[in-house]
């Protein structure tokens, strides 16, 4: 058994940048991403990278065993050849393989997965070593500990997640193919059996084509008293937006005298964007074709309460529509056709909607041995921020699906739950009718620049989507259960192929463990992110399904008391889960790790939160329960396009922080030494972490765990008075080192840096700037610079969610949370409120960065760049009198607008900004760079003239903001040939800050 004393690979190295290649380009093939949708999995890739680091010895401690040592080279030989005599040759090729075996295509190789358990066998040579991770989810660590030939534990409290866990760990390994073979043949008996029952309510069409999906909108009625018009809610009338094939729907409105206008529509093909008609809503604000009126956003919410969500379709007693949702257009396949086609809705569509309702109607009024066979359980308003349906009528889990939506599943549960088959192929059935209720809900959307949809958890949440998209089930080959089970058989037939054997599952809280003490040797686990994901709250959507297919669930709703997360206060919550809460529960299962762990053990715990409430929760409950921090491993496991990554500190890695028992004995740290250590430790790991590739935020969050791992090894930390430190004291003093550190790099040269000067040298608003940009550069730049796809931008959320935290129209410039801002500003003695409206804009809790363009008037005034071009080239001895506002009277100072809390403009005076008329570095920075753009290079030429004579802090500034905004912003600019060629490279980049 390895000693105690003995350090982990992962305390001491980890190959960072190969890891995050291959983490952030996972394969799906042979992943339980296969069984069912659980948020913020963690790659397969990144787990079982860490898990090697976790239990391998490192060869280079003198504790490592020997014979550790002679069994890693053998093994090795079989895939990198000798790796040499020395120990650290060792220890680099033991590094390499785990960077290696991150990769999904190595994963299976039968080589690899001999050399991994081999490894993992010569460090625990008497007995498996035992993983357990509390907070499992979807179980992604301890099916790792199983490819790598340990035992593993894994527990969760919410149902689903428990259910998954069983079929990942338990069914499939103990079935094998077996287990696919026969969901195989239930999944077909189930499919051929449904596909008769619903095919009336999905027709072909008389030309020949096959329904896919139904593009409806909800509606509701003008309030105007001379229109009264139906409304349609529809966020986009694009059917297809690409750049060779172009299809939408448009409108005609019929009028007469006696009756309020009629919209009709019809699909066709534009020939111009132009002829497209713009949405009828955006942040819950209705516009009527008709009229042009707007309904307010409590109108429209109080319209669609009354239609119980408006997801479905009002009939009279004959058939014929009269409200509710509106069909724009179906979406078809056409056999021998390529591609997909549209066609305007007909009655006879509307005809098969109200067959199916009236089908649903005589299966609801029938007997059954369940209460309902449609959910009937009441959505919980805890997280009605995440949940947001309830405010728009969807009262309870059936509301937010169609009528005919709710026929189709209930067949297909039904159908799953009469199989007699085994009760695990039963549970794998019900995991793929999961499927079915991600995609046949009234909150999907369609994808016009990919021709396809977007289901219902497109994010962590379920907000109101206006026009949705109703599938068609599928038939034939097209049937999507069947296409889903086909998947899941794959999945048990590659796990049955490396060999896995069973795990062990339980569903408990993560505070408690039946479990001996010492039981285990590695603690190893992934806990829920603060208050970014509702877990319970989502996974209800699933569970009052399934508990309708298997006898097994029986429990009302998922639990959420004892839950690990924090509710965001809302009038309509009563839930008390605040940060103390949060706190507490995540420092009890610390205190209940550390009980698990053996003496020799190591252990990790994954974060991805991007907030700073967050991380110091996370952080408080480690230390609390008894750990101490001995490495920080960013690793990249996020995707760059994804929605809430543009322009804001959204964050690339999850960071992995490795960890060990504090001693019953730790020494008490001196305060005065904790700080003298903490710069040199954030330095270095910030030069290693940017040498990795790890960029902005990634790189701020990745440095507080090596600064706790100064703070952690005592017992507590005390001034030279006996004062004790508490970690929010400590974080306060890492962010500040964080922050001069960052500002060293960006600003400094080596001999500024050494002189500690040139970071304080500048005025607040450069190193405000400089510090802004530094955090928001992207981890994963070579993967794309952070750039958002095309086609997902067109999916902003102008939900509920969005209107409640008043976010307004996209402007241009950068955003960041004030949290994160306020952290750098503070102790780097800057004055936010100083810059509030000058180069910053502070509201609802972010803080945007101001675009140079948007500066123009304040550096130029009213006549513009032009003019005052005009004036330097006439005259090059007033760039010395630049100053902003030109336009007051000489000697007034601006009156800058600070946004507090109250979000109440406060008026700065004379008194409290006694320079704010005079131009800084940034602001001539920024009027060169104006100047530039405008094409104006003699006025250019003298103003750099002038500031070169002036200071060499100009030329530095410039320089650094240069490099510091994205390369994708780039744009072409004007090459002055006149210029010295430094200056011609720094004017090639400004023209990047012009619209950010």
């Amino acid at each position: 058994m390895i000693p105690k004393e003995c350090k982990r690979l992962a305390e001491v190295d980890f190959p960072i940048a190969v890891v995050s290649k291959h983490a952030a380009r996972e394969k799906r093939l042979g992943n339980p991403s296969t069984l069912h949708l659980w948020w913020a999995r963690r790659p397969l890739g990144a787990c079982r990278a860490m898990l090697l680091g976790l239990l391998l010895p490192d060869p280079c401690d003198s504790q490592c065993p020997e014979d550790f040592k002679k069994r890693a080279r053998e093994f090795l030989s079989n895939v990198q050849g000798h790796s040499g005599p020395r120990d650290d040759d060792l220890q680099q090729a033991l590094l390499k393989f785990i960077g290696d075996f991150a990769n999904s295509d190595l994963s299976s190789k039968r080589t690899y997965l001999e050399v991994s358990r081999g490894l993992v066998k010569s460090a625990y040579p008497e007995e498996n070593p035992l993983v357990v991770d509390p907070f499992a989810g979807s179980g992604s660590i301890p099916f790792e500990a199983l490819r790598l030939g340990c035992d593993a534990f894994a527990s969760d409290l919410n149902e689903v997640a428990y259910l998954i866990l069983r079929v990942l760990l338990e069914d499939i390994p103990r079935n094998g193919s077996r287990l696919g073979g026969e969901l195989r043949a239930a999944s077909g008996t189930v499919a051929t059996l449904a596909e008769k029952k619903l095919a009336e309510f999905y027709p072909i069409h008389t030309d020949g084509s096959v329904p896919v999906a139904y593009l409806w909108a909800r509606t509701i009625v003008c309030e105007s008293p001379t229109c009264g018009a139906e409304v349609p809610l529809v966020r986009s009338f694009w059917l297809c937006k690409k750049s060779n094939r172009k299809y939408a729907v448009r409108h005609k409105i019929a009028r007469s005298e006696d009756q309020p206008p009629q919209v009709e529509f019809e699909c066709f093909e534009p020939t111009s964007d132009g002829e497209v008609h713009v949405a009828t809503i955006s942040q819950a604000k209705a516009r009527c074709l008709c009229c042009s009126a707007v309904l307010a956003p409590d109108r429209v919410r109080a319209q669609l309460r009354a239609q119980t969500g408006g997801a479905d379709v009002l009939f009279d007693k004959i058939g014929k529509r009269i409200a509710g949702a509106r069909l724009l257009a179906v979406i078809t396949n056409k056999s021998g056709e390529q591609g997909r086609h549209y066609r305007s809705p007909t009655d006879s569509d509307y005809h098969h909607v109200w067959k199916a309702t009236k089908q649903l109607y005589s299966l609801l009024s029938q007997d059954s041995q369940i209460k309902s066979p449609i959910p009937n359980e009441s959505i919980d308003l805890d997280e009605i921020r995440r949940v947001s349906v309830p405010l728009y009528g969807a009262s309870t889990w059936g509301d937010i699906f169609s009528q005919r939506q709710k026929l189709c599943l209930a067949t297909y549960a039904s159908l799953i739950r009469e199989l007699a088959v085994s009760d695990e192929c039963k549970r794998l059935a019900a995991l793929a009718f999961d499927r079915l209720v991600m995609q046949l809900s009234a909150h999907c959307r369609w994808k016009p620049t990919g021709e396809s949809m977007i289901d219902m958890f497109g994010r962590h949440a379920i907000g109101m989507v206006w026009d949705f998209l109703e599938a068609s089930p599928g038939f034939g080959s097209q049937n999507i259960f069947r296409g889903w089970i086909e998947q899941m058989a794959r999945f048990t037939e590659s796990v049955d192929a490396i060999g896995l054997k069973t795990g062990q599952v339980t569903r408990g809280d993560a505070t408690e463990c039946h479990l001996p003490d010492e039981a285990c040797s590695v603690w190893f686990t992934d806990p829920p992110y603060y208050d970014s994901i509702p877990y319970a709250h989502l996974a209800d959507c699933f569970y009052v399904w399934l508990k309708r297919i298997l006898p097994e669930l029986s429990s009302s709703l998922t639990t959420k008391a004892g839950e690990c997360v924090v509710d965001r206060p809302h009038r309509l919550s009563a839930s008390s889960k605040d940060v103390k809460y949060f706190e507490q529960k995540i420092a009890d299962a610390a205190r209940e790790g550390r009980r698990l762990l053996s003496p020799s053990g190591c252990a990790s715990i994954i974060f991805a939160h991007k907030t700073t409430e967050g991380w110091e929760a996370l952080l408080t409950g480690i230390i609390s329960g008894g750990w101490r921090i001995t490495a920080s491993w960013p690793i990249a496991t996020e995707l760059t396009t994804r929605l809430n990554a543009r322009d804001t500190a959204s964050l690339a890695t999850s960071v992995h922080l490795v960890c060990r028992p504090r001693p019953e004995n730790a020494s008490v740290g001196d305060w005065g030494q904790v700080l003298q250590e903490l710069p040199k430790r954030v330095g270095d790991w910030m030069e290693r972490l940017q040498a990795e590739g790890i960029r902005g935020a990634d790189l701020v969050f990745a440095c507080i765990g090596p600064a706790l791992e100064i703070f952690s090894r005592y017992s507590k930390v005390e001034t030279a008075e006996g004062r004790e430190v508490g970690l929010p004291e400590y974080l306060e003093k890492v962010w500040e080192v964080v922050g001069r550190t960052a500002l060293e790099h960006v600003l400094g040269t080596a001999e500024a840096r050494a002189r500690n000067s040139m970071a304080g040298a500048l005025e607040e608003d450069a190193r405000l700037t400089a510090l802004f940009l530094w955090t928001l550069q992207s981890t994963n730049k070579a993967e794309g610079d952070g750039q958002v796809k095309e086609e997902e931008e067109e999916y902003g959320d102008d939900e509920e969610e969005e209107e409640a935290k008043g976010k307004s129209k996209k402007t241009k410039g950068f955003s960041l949370v004030f949290d994160v801002v306020r952290r750098f500003a503070q102790p780097l003695g800057i004055h936010l409120e100083d810059w509030d409206g000058r180069i910053i804009e502070t509201e609802k809790g972010v803080v945007r960065l101001l675009s140079v363009s948007e500066r123009a008037k304040q550096l130029f005034g009213e006549d513009g760049a032009e003019v005052v071009a005009d004036q330097l080239e006439r005259s090059p001895e007033k760039v010395a009198q630049l100053t902003l506002f030109p336009d007051r009277a000489e000697g007034s100072v601006p009156e800058i607008k600070v946004k507090g809390k109250s979000q109440k403009a406060k008026v700065k005076g004379e008194a409290e900004i006694k320079t704010r008329h005079e131009a800084t570095t940034l602001d001539r920075v920024h009027a060169a760079m104006l100047l530039q753009a405008s094409g104006r290079t003699n006025a250019l030429r003298a103003l750099l003239k002038a500031e070169l004579d002036r200071s060499p802090d100009f030329l530095r500034l410039a320089n650094a903001l240069s490099a510091l905004y994205p390369s994708r912003l780039l744009k072409n600019s004007l090459e002055d040939k006149n210029l010295p060629y430094r200056d011609r490279r720094v004017a090639h980049k400004w023209a990047v800050g012009i619209e950010t």
